[in-house]
């Protein structure tokens, strides 16, 4: 085959402008990757982000998961992924070593946190509270917190925020929680089955009402609630970081119908769970996920009781941290 003057010289040139082109493709490829766009045309920097949640079987868990499914009907642009956790503290760190973009936390976990980096962590939104919850079997003879001198209780695992209020409760109650107990950390669910299979004598947990992991339990197994209420005082004592987190609480009658004092409420305390993010997420995905959770309120809370009460005019009172640019632009939006 022969060709005319200079075209060995077009057919190359055409050669390399295609490969130049297909690597422009690739790069605007990669890029766009890079970039997911809004409901409404704007777009998201990053990859799918991701959120921190909690032990598997806990209410950080359901609640997550919840979400995740509302989004993907109502914002699937977002493409939110999951992460399981010990929780509160597990959550704090992974925001701000970014290895999630958000997360739940309890606020007195954010208050006690102490990390280089805390002055980064802004807030979301205020969700629901947790309700701290001493689970023994039916016919236990601990009745107060003070009994569990010598026995096995489960503190929840070490950066969770079920350890960090478990330890006020015992110092409370004058108990060493390193030394008066036989301490073991789990999660809910784990600890759940221990209980059932004479492992345990015991377990803390702070979590949403209910519970399902604690209702799966009262379903097979007969528990007990045990009143925490006395110990209000002396936690509120020992409360740091310049917030006061914890309120009196009941558990009512109807949170675990099974369980064995469940026809009367059971008085506790209750601490509030933030959804926290870093200073630097972009502030359209804060501003779309905030109303998001705002608007998955009556879907989540058919599955999740506790996010019943997530609501716009409490969404906002989220000391510790003040809201992220994106939260803000959101509420400030819908305000009357």
């Amino acid at each position: 085959m022969t060709f005319a003057p200079g075209t060995v010289l077009r057919v190359v040139a055409r050669s390399r402008l295609g490969r130049a082109a297909a690597a422009l493709l690739l790069v605007v490829g990669a890029l766009a990757g890079w970039w997911l766009a809004s409901a409404d045309g704007d777009v998201y920097p990053g990859g799918p982000p991701r959120l921190a949640t909690g032990v598997p079987r806990g209410v950080y868990d359901k609640y997550g998961l919840l979400l995740h499914d509302y989004l993907g009907t109502h914002l699937p642009a977002l493409k939110l992924q999951l992460d399981n956790s010990e929780g509160s503290v597990d959550n704090l760190e992974r925001v701000l070593s970014g290895r999630d973009a958000f997360a739940i936390a309890t606020a007195d976990a954010v208050a006690e946190y102490q990390g280089p980096q805390k002055s980064r962590l802004r807030a979301i939104a205020r969700l629901y509270d947790d309700y701290l919850q001493l689970v023994v079997p039916a016919d236990s003879p601990v009745h107060r917190a003070a009994d569990l001198r010598g026995l096995r209780v489960s503190v929840g695992q070490s950066l969770s925020g079920v350890n960090l209020v478990t330890r006020r409760l015992l110092a409370g109650a004058g108990l060493d929680p390193d030394h008066d107990i036989h301490p073991v950390m789990l999660g809910v669910g784990d600890a759940a089955d221990q209980l059932k299979a004479g492992k345990l004598d015991a377990f803390f947990w702070s979590g949403g009402l209910p519970t399902s992991a604690l209702a799966d339990l009262s379903e097979q197994f007969p528990i007990r609630i045990v009143p925490l209420g006395d110990l209000a005082e002396s936690v509120h004592q020992q409360e740091g970081g310049g917030t006061d987190a914890y309120r009196a609480a009941t558990i009512p009658p109807d949170a675990y119908p099974k369980a064995k004092n469940s026809d009367a409420a059971v008085p506790t305390l209750a601490v509030p769970n933030l959804l926290v993010t870093r200073d630097d997420v972009a502030p359209r995905l804060v501003e779309d996920l905030t109303r998001a959770v705002i608007d998955s309120r009556d879907v989540i809370g058919a599955k999740v009781h506790a996010a019943q009460l997530v609501d716009l005019r409490t969404a906002v009172y989220t000391a510790p941290l003040p809201l992220h640019e994106g939260a803000r632009r959101y509420y400030t939006s819908v305000k009357p």
